[in-house]
């Protein structure tokens, strides 16, 4: 891995986003107007109350949601261009998920698991490279065990390692110590921290946990389907206060 720093070119960028769910009397909009860029080589958290956008926010991000209208761009490639199976192998290459379900396939190794976006792909595993983030991750002695045989804080590091044996340009992780203890959950925190600062990889993390947002480099606040406002070098207490504080936007 080669370190990376916090850099001014946008990983993603979101221009004028809006996302309608329905028609008529029920539409809901989800997204209204949104315009942001993700920084490459950042830790980005989204926070916000319950039907604030933060889910509908990631999906358009990662190309699994299409805009109703505006568009988005992963580096210089506008996702609003690409055909569904297109989408579907750009989010292979270049896309990372992590979610609060592990989403590990019970029947295969820890090995297995990690490797399975590979296969999708057609790809052979890069050794020195699967080696390289197993053991960042801390999992390197645990490759032949299923997941069954791991604790809850072991699974998400094979998931996070699944994420990352693509070379992803973004890591996208939804409530990722959701299901995980405090201590665990921290730890995990820690490790997508340490992941940005010392390799240049790009995490955005949508978060309800004021504690789980301080590891990020900044955090966007999302109500009613507006951006409204960032932090930057957060604290808990300096987000629990902005949160408090959402209804003035």
């Amino acid at each position: 891995m080669v370190a990376g720093t916090v850099g001014t070119a946008h990983a993603v960028r979101l221009e004028a986003v809006r996302k309608v769910y329905g028609s008529g009397d029920r539409a809901v909009t989800a997204l209204d107007d949104v315009t942001v860029g993700l920084r490459r080589g950042a830790f980005t958290a989204v926070m916000g109350p319950s039907g604030s956008g933060k889910s509908t926010f990631l999906h358009c991000a990662a190309g699994l949601d299409r805009p109703t209208s505006g568009r988005v761009l992963l580096g210089d490639t506008d996702l609003s261009g690409l055909k569904e199976d297109a989408l579907t192998a750009l989010r292979r290459r270049r896309i990372g998920f992590v979610f609060q379900a592990y989403n590990l396939l019970p029947s295969l190794t820890v090995r297995q698991n990690i490797t399975l976006p590979l296969r999708f792909a057609g790809a052979r595993p890069d050794e020195a490279w699967l080696f390289e983030v197993v053991t960042r991750v801390g999992i390197a002695d645990r490759l032949d065990h299923r997941p069954a045989e791991l604790s809850g804080g072991q699974q998400q590091r094979v998931a996070i390692a699944r994420a990352l044996v693509t070379r992803p340009e973004l890591l996208l992780a939804d409530e990722p110590t959701g299901a995980l203890d405090t201590r665990t959950g921290r730890q995990v925190l820690g490790l997508l921290r340490d992941l940005v600062d010392t390799t240049g990889q790009t995490v955005l993390m949508v978060t309800h946990d004021p504690v789980a947002a301080s590891y990020a480099h900044s955090v966007l606040f999302l109500a009613d389907g507006r951006l409204a406002g960032e932090i930057f070098e957060p604290t808990p207490a300096l987000v629990v206060e902005r949160l408090t504080r959402l209804g003035e936007w």
